[in-house]
C-alpha cells in the first residue's frame, strides 16, 4: 500500500513490545506520518481529534488518567478506541490500565510499549515516519555523490549518462543508482534518491553489458542513498541554440514540488563530461557557501571599467 507503514515494521524498527496479544497486527498499517498525544481526548475534548495518527501516551497523560474518576476514565477511553485509532504506544514501560486492555480488544486496536522517554520516542518516530511515507517518484537517470554533492544526471536514452558515471566512479566518486532513480521528498528542501533493491549497484554499459560497481570498484565506490542537490541534463549539441556561457542566471527543475538547480550540458566530441560534472558540483558548493564566480567576474569587469573612467 503506497504511503503506509506496517505496524509490524514499526514494532521491529523500534523494538516495541505488543501488550495486547489478542490483537493481530499482521494486516494493520499506519497511513499518517505524524503522531498525536491524546491529552485533550483523555479530558473529554474530541473536536479536531487526529484519530488516524499513531497515539503516544507519556507519563503526564498516564498520571492524569490514573487520577480521573473511574467512570469518566472509562467513557473517554472508550471514545478514543471507538475512533478506530491505528495503535497506541505507552512510553517508559508504563503498564496497561484495565480499561485500555478491554477497549483495545473490543475495537481491535493494538497497544505497544517502549522503554524510551516520550520526547526521545516522538523525535525518532516522527523523523522515521516522514522518511518512510514521503511522497516519491522515479526518474530515468544516474545518481552520484560528487564531493558530497548529490548529482543527478539525466538525458535521452543513449546520450552517455552511464559512461559518464563510470568515469566519475573511476575518479573516486560514489555511485548510487543507474537507470531507475527512486526519489523521496523528505522535506520542503530535501530530496533523497536511492535505487530499487533488485538492481542496486548495477550499471548498464551499451556494448559491454551489466557491471557490478560494488564488486568491481569496492564498497567505498557506492552508497545506498544520497540527497539530490544538482541536476545535469545531457543533450546533443544544437548549433541553433544559445547555451549559458557565464552562469549569472539559475535554471531549475521541479521534482515533487521541490526546485533543484539544473544545468543543461551540450555534448560534442572532445568534451570531457566527467570533468564538467565535477566542476559543476564544486561550483554548486561554492554558490552554497556564498561565492559565485560569474558574479565575481562581472564585479571585477565593472570595477575595471569604472577605474578607467576615473583615470
Amino acid at each position: 500500500m503506497p504511503n503506509s507503514v506496517p505496524l509490524a515494521t514499526i514494532m521491529e524498527e523500534y523494538n516495541l513490545t505488543l501488550l495486547t496479544d489478542q490483537v493481530n497486527i499482521e494486516d494493520k498499517v499506519l497511513m499518517h506520518p505524524e503522531i498525536n498525544r491524546p491529552a485533550l481526548q483523555f479530558a473529554g475534548f474530541f473536536d479536531y481529534f487526529d484519530s488516524d495518527r499513531l497515539q503516544i501516551v507519556g507519563i503526564v497523560e498516564y498520571t492524569y488518567l490514573q487520577r480521573m474518576p473511574e467512570e469518566a476514565r472509562k467513557t473517554n477511553l472508550q471514545k478514543i478506541f471507538a475512533h478506530k485509532i491505528p495503535c497506541m504506544v505507552l512510553c517508559r514501560n508504563l503498564p496497561l490500565l484495565p480499561e485500555m486492555t478491554q477497549y483495545a480488544i473490543e475495537y481491535d486496536v493494538p497497544i505497544f510499549s517502549t522503554t524510551d522517554s516520550t520526547t526521545d520516542f516522538m523525535g525518532e518516530i516522527i523523523r522515521w515516519l516522514r522518511t518512510q511515507m514521503a511522497p516519491r517518484t522515479q526518474i530515468h537517470g544516474v545518481l552520484l555523490d560528487v564531493y558530497g554533492v548529490g548529482v543527478l544526471i539525466i538525458g535521452d536514452s543513449g546520450v552517455g549518462k552511464s559512461e559518464t558515471a563510470l568515469e566519475m566512479i573511476k575518479r573516486g566518486h560514489r555511485f548510487v543508482a543507474d537507470d531507475a532513480v527512486q526519489i523521496k521528498r523528505v522535506s520542503h528542501e530535501t530530496l533523497v534518491g536511492s535505487c530499487p533493491e533488485n538492481i542496486q549497484y548495477f550499471l548498464e554499459l551499451r556494448g559491454i553489458g551489466i557491471i557490478d560497481v560494488q564488486r568491481m570498484y569496492g564498497v567505498e565506490s557506492v552508497r545506498a542513498t544520497q540527497s539530490i542537490d544538482l541536476i545535469i541534463k545531457l543533450e546533443l549539441w544544437d548549433d541553433r541554440r544559445e547555451y549559458d556561457r557565464i552562469g549569472l542566471t539559475y535554471d531549475y527543475m521541479e521534482i515533487l514540488g521541490n526546485r533543484v538547480s539544473c544545468h543543461s550540458v551540450p555534448i560534442r566530441p572532445g568534451r570531457n563530461l566527467a570533468i564538467i560534472c565535477e566542476s559543476a558540483a564544486l561550483n554548486h558548493r561554492q554558490r552554497k557557501m556564498g561565492y559565485n564566480a560569474a558574479s565575481a567576474l562581472t564585479e571585477r569587469i565593472m570595477y575595471g571599467i569604472e577605474d578607467r573612467r576615473k583615470h
